[in-house]
C-alpha cells in the first residue's frame, strides 16, 4: 500500500525512492510485524482469556502426556488470530500489492488460518479435541491446493518443472500431474506443521529457522543477476516474496515473545496451519519444492515420525517410539520441554543453513 502510494513520488520526494528496493521493504514488513505482535499481543490474550479460550491438551489414548500439559489449562489458545493479523498487514503495508505472488501467498495463508479457526473454534465450543472432522479439513486444504495448482499451471511465467538439490541439470517435467504435486507440498507442509506445534515454543522458533531461509532464496530467485550467477530459476515476480517472508520472520519472532517456555499464548490451529500453508506456497512459488524437505526437516521428521508409529502400530502391533509426534517420545525419554525445543532450534538453524548452501553446491 506505501509502496503504490508513496513510491509515485520519488521525483519529489527523494526518501521515498527507498520503496523500489525490496530490501528495505523486506526489513520494514519484518520489524513491522514484530510490533504488531509486540504491541497487540497483550490485548490478544486477555480477549482470548475472557472468552474462555483454551486449549484442555487432554487427548484421546494418551494419557502419559497429560502430565505435562496439566500446568497449562488456563493458557489461551487459538493465538494464530494474532500471527495472522500481523502477516496480513505488514504486508499490506510494504507489499507491492500488485505482485501475483504476493496476493497469491497472503490468500493461501489466509485460507488455511480461516480452516484452522474453524477447527479450534469447534474444538473450544465442544469442548472435544476433535473440531473439524479429518476429511473435512481434508478437503478444504486440497480445494486451496488445486485453486493455486490450476493459477499457476496455466501462467505463461511458470512451468511445470522440478528441480532437484544438489544436481544442476537434473529438472523433473510433471505436465498436469504439477498440479496435484502442488496439493500435496500444500497439505503437506501446513499439517506437518501442525503436528510439530506441541511444546511451547517449538514450532514457532522452527518456522522462524525456515521462514529466514526462504527470504534468501525469494530474494535470490527473483534476483537476475544472483539467479543466474548460482544457476538458478528466475522469476521477477518472485523477489516480492522476500517481503511476505520477511513478514513470517517477523511475527514468529513476536509470537515467540509470548510463546516461548512457559508459554503465555498458544497458536492453535489457526497459527499452524497458517504458517504451514504459507512456508508451502513459497516453496512452490519459487520452485524450491524440494528444498521444503531440507529446511523444514524438523517438520518432514515429526509428522514421518506420527506415519511411521501409525504403520507400525496397526501391521505389526508393536510402536515405533514411546509416542508420536517425535517431541512427545523425548518428553517420555526424561528430556525437559525446554531442552527439546532448543535442541530442535539448534537443527532447523543448520538445515536452514544447509538448505540456503545448496544453492553453491550443486
Amino acid at each position: 500500500m506505501l509502496y503504490l502510494f508513496l513510491y509515485p513520488f520519488r521525483d519529489h520526494i527523494f526518501f521515498f525512492n527507498l520503496f523500489r528496493y525490496i530490501t528495505f521493504r523486506a526489513m520494514a514488513a519484518s520489524v513491522t510485524a514484530f510490533l504488531i505482535c509486540i504491541i497487540f499481543g497483550p490485548m490478544v490474550m486477555r480477549w482470548l482469556v475472557s472468552l474462555s479460550i483454551f486449549d484442555s491438551h487432554n487427548r484421546d489414548h494418551a494419557e502419559k502426556i497429560h502430565q505435562f500439559f496439566a500446568h497449562k489449562k488456563t493458557v489461551p489458545t487459538m493465538g494464530g488470530v494474532l500471527i495472522l493479523l500481523s502477516i496480513v498487514l505488514s504486508n499490506l503495508l510494504w507489499g507491492n500489492l500488485t505482485n501475483h505472488f504476493l496476493i497469491l501467498a497472503l490468500v493461501v495463508t489466509v485460507w488455511f488460518g480461516t480452516v484452522g479457526f474453524i477447527d479450534d473454534y469447534i474444538k473450544i465450543r465442544k469442548r472435544n479435541t476433535t473440531g473439524l472432522t479429518i476429511a473435512t479439513k481434508f478437503m478444504a486444504q486440497v480445494i486451496a491446493g488445486v485453486a493455486i495448482g490450476v493459477i499457476l499451471y496455466f501462467n505463461p511465467e511458470f512451468n511445470d518443472s522440478l528441480y532437484v538439490p544438489f544436481f544442476k541439470n537434473v529438472v523433473l517435467r510433471l505436465g498436469i500431474f504439477y498440479i496435484p504435486f502442488i496439493v500435496l507440498v500444500l497439505v503437506g507442509s501446513s499439517n506437518a506443521l501442525n503436528l510439530t506445534d506441541g511444546l511451547d515454543g517449538l514450532a514457532i522458533g522452527c518456522l522462524v529457522m525456515a521462514a529466514g531461509a526462504y527470504t534468501i532464496l525469494s530474494y535470490i530467485s527473483g534476483h537476475f543477476g544472483f539467479a543466474d550467477y548460482l544457476k538458478v530459476p528466475f522469476f521477477r515476480s518472485a523477489g516480492e516474496l522476500t517481503v511476505f517472508c520477511a513478514s513470517l520472520v517477523g511475527a514468529g519472532i513476536g509470537f515467540l515473545w509470548f510463546n516461548s517456555y512457559p508459554a503465555s499464548v498458544f497458536m492453535g490451529d489457526t497459527g499452524s496451519l497458517a504458517l504451514g500453508g504459507a512456508l508451502g506456497a513459497v516453496a512452490v512459488f519459487i520452485k524450491k519444492e524440494f528444498l521444503l524437505l531440507i529446511v523444514g526437516g524438523i517438520f518432514v521428521w515429526e509428522a514421518l515420525s506420527v506415519i511411521l508409529q501409525v504403520s507400525s502400530f496397526k501391521w505389526t502391533g508393536k510402536r515405533i517410539f514411546l509416542m508420536a509426534p517425535y517431541h512427545h517420545h523425548l518428553q517420555l525419554k526424561g528430556w525437559p520441554e525446554s531442552k527439546v525445543t532448543v535442541r530442535f532450534w539448534i537443527i532447523a538453524f543448520l538445515l536452514a543453513v544447509l538448505g540456503i548452501s545448496t544453492l553453491k553446491i550443486q
